[in-house]
């Protein structure tokens, strides 16, 4: 820290507390957003709850590189802002401070986000994509425990059907069972009982037992007779189903990691088709283009922090949100549609870009190094306009009521 002055550490104060507060927060709404869904999901497999949470640590590097440019992005935003409105610029810039000057300490965060979200994208991302796909598949197939779902029928190698009404203590514990066996002799067991447990069978992995207590037996046999019978314990023997391993990763071009997609979408030699050779080439430049975005932040975020004189206008502030995650939702249309092998996917995902950094360089410029210059002036006297007309409609509208006058009282 010695090569910093006091004004880049002060700097690095101002921008490092926002930053990681709206990257913390911006990653919360979203693991909540998915949590909520992952239980509801669970919940109707059967499976147990600790796989929710598994499923949300997949889904974290996803999310990071999302929330990784918001807040890099707008913790410098409302740095320069604070420093804008306080008037704290105004003398920074007096003693010969240029913007390109105080964005020496930005330009190092964004320096090490940028590192840290090429690692994210293009490494840890598709291997967190692919253990998720792997989770989620074992839930549906069962080898998570979650083959039995509560409030209905399920069939185990055609001749089981067993149903559950409720379950406790994280599914151990089964309630309201009613379970019809037939063999290849003809025979039927109709089983019922009040509760249950599934239980290991020691040296057999590929059966289980299921211990039922207190219920009935109704034995059907061809040409007898239906027979009761009652019992406090009855274990039932259930050969668990065979289940497929997950295939191998690679499945989606979004599982490979980089070295793999240049690999599969420019060597001519690999055994791909045109629609894969497109769809590695489509998410490569999808995702490098994400990364190369970051180092425009910085340039965006000033352009955006400074209000206009005398003003505390907070519109940069969401114009910033609504740039960053247009662009994002640009580049996730224009990567499906070259995967799809209709667009170059250089055209596609890079033209948006050169347009974007064009408007971002331009919106620097502006403010900058033209004097009293506004990245979105025309903007803010748009809105500075309608915020009075606003204000203007709802004081005709009071002064219309009159005030409210109390009802007389009866004197008697």
């Amino acid at each position: 820290m010695k090569f910093l002055n006091a004004i880049d550490r002060y700097i690095l104060r101002l921008v490092l507390m926002p930053m990681l507060g709206i990257f913390v927060l911006a990653a919360s709404l979203l693991v909540l957003d998915k949590m909520l869904r992952l239980f509801d999901f669970v919940a109707t497999e059967g499976g147990p709850v600790g796989v929710v949470f598994k499923l949300l640590v997949n889904m974290l590097p996803e999310y990071a590189s999302l929330a990784i440019p918001l807040g890099l992005m707008l913790g410098i935003l409302l740095a320069f802002r604070k420093l804008a409105t306080s008037s704290e610029l105004d003398v920074m810039r007096a003693v010969g401070l240029s913007y390109t000057r105080m964005l020496r300490v930005p330009y190092m965060i964004t320096l090490v986000l940028v590192g840290v979200n090429f690692a994210i994208v293009g490494y840890l991302q598709p291997l967190s994509r692919y253990y998720y796909e792997e989770l989620n598949y074992e839930l549906q197939s069962g080898a998570l425990g979650a083959s039995i779902k509560v409030g209905e029928f399920t069939t185990l190698e055609d001749r089981i059907a067993l149903r559950i009404d409720a379950s406790e203590d994280e599914g151990r514990r089964l309630m309201g069972i009613f379970a019809r066996v037939a063999n290849s002799k003809g025979q039927v067991l109709s089983i019922s009982a009040r509760e249950g447990r599934f239980m290991a069978l020691q040296g057999s992995p590929d059966t289980i037992i299921l211990r039922l207590e207190n219920g009935q037996i109704i034995q059907d046999m061809p040409g007898d007779a239906p027979r009761v019978l009652s019992f406090t314990r009855h274990d039932l023997p259930i050969d668990l189903p065979a289940i497929e391993n997950f295939r191998q990763r690679g499945g989606q071009s979004r599982e490979y990691l980089l070295p793999e997609l240049m690999q599969l979408g420019w060597n001519k030699d690999s055994p791909q088709t045109a629609e894969e050779r497109a769809s590695s080439q489509a998410n490569f430049n999808y995702r490098m283009v994400e990364v190369v975005m970051m180092l425009l932040l910085p340039l965006l975020a000033v352009a955006l922090a400074i209000p206009p004189k005398r003003s505390t206008s907070s519109l940069g502030l969401f114009v910033s949100i609504v740039i960053i995650v247009a662009y994002h939702k640009v580049n996730q249309y224009a990567s499906d549609v070259a995967a799809l092998g209709r667009i170059d996917p250089v055209i596609g995902l890079w033209g948006p870009f050169l347009v974007l950094a064009a408007l971002i360089l331009w919106m620097y410029y502006r403010v900058a190094y033209v004097p009293g210059g506004q990245a979105i002036g025309w903007l803010e006297k748009g809105f500075e306009m309608l915020t009075k007309r606003l204000k203007s409609l709802l004081r005709r509208r009071r002064r219309s009521h009159g005030p409210v006058l109390p009802e007389p009282q009866d004197q008697n």
